[in-house]
């Protein structure tokens, strides 16, 4: 029995990428396969993909921000598509929803048939960010979470959970069990963007950060594993 009924995952674009190849195949349908699992144990699934293995709006240096952003939405129309038809190919009934009209190959979202499309199992891929530049997709991840009443938001991450300064630069660094929203907020920790983080307080949303590589994290997290960071 899942923890959690219903839940958003965010997960980066590197995710589905082997460093060689922006979108790899063999990294998207083993991506796929653990979603798989995860509507196996029952849970109602959406899923915001970001776009950093094709392009970041944030590290352009002389384009302006809000059209380097809106190039960044598009990236994660693409990796979506990969996704949506690796779930496909792997017999994971799925939708992909846009925030921006771009009818030929999404579904504008539409909250009441995004709920309809969960309820009945369906894996739900927003793309396109928020559809607004200047925010992250990581405050996309939160914004879906709270539309869709999700019981947690669980982002892969490149580490394996929130700590109080860069395990990579701190060999030293402590890593939290269990967090407040405030004082992520307060210690500016980088989890989640702040808009991001203060959104999921508002709104009561669980933040659950895990490592990407963590074998089948998502689905021992949803039994009630600890993994991770918590963040409530």
């Amino acid at each position: 029995m899942a923890k959690y009924k219903r839940i958003l995952l965010k997960i980066s674009g590197e995710a589905l990428s082997d460093g060689r190849t922006n979108i790899c195949g063999e990294r998207v349908s083993a991506v796929a396969a653990q979603i798989g699992k995860i509507v196996s144990a029952g849970v109602q699934l959406g899923v915001v993909v970001g776009g950093g293995n094709i392009w970041r709006g944030r590290t352009s240096e002389t384009m302006d921000r809000a059209v380097a952003d809106d190039i960044g939405m598009l990236a994660t129309v693409m990796n979506g598509l990969a996704l949506s038809e690796a779930l496909t190919s792997a017999g994971v009934d799925n939708r992909v929803v846009s925030s921006f009209a771009i009818d030929k190959v999404a579904q504008t979202c539409c909250l009441p048939e995004v709920n309809a499309c969960l309820n009945e199992g369906k894996v739900v891929i927003f793309v396109g960010g928020t559809g607004s530049p200047y925010f992250s997709t990581d405050t996309a991840a939160s914004l879906r979470a709270c539309e869709i009443h999700a019981d947690a938001l669980v982002c892969l991450k490149a580490v394996d959970g929130l700590y109080d300064s860069d395990p990579n630069v701190n060999p030293a660094a402590k890593k939290y069990d269990v967090i407040s929203y405030d004082k992520v907020i307060a210690d500016n920790l980088k989890a989640l963007d702040m808009t991001a983080i203060a959104m999921c307080r508002e709104f009561g949303v669980t933040v659950i950060a895990i490592g990407k590589d963590e074998p089948d994290g998502v689905v021992r997290v949803l039994k009630g594993e600890k993994l991770g960071t918590i963040i409530k």
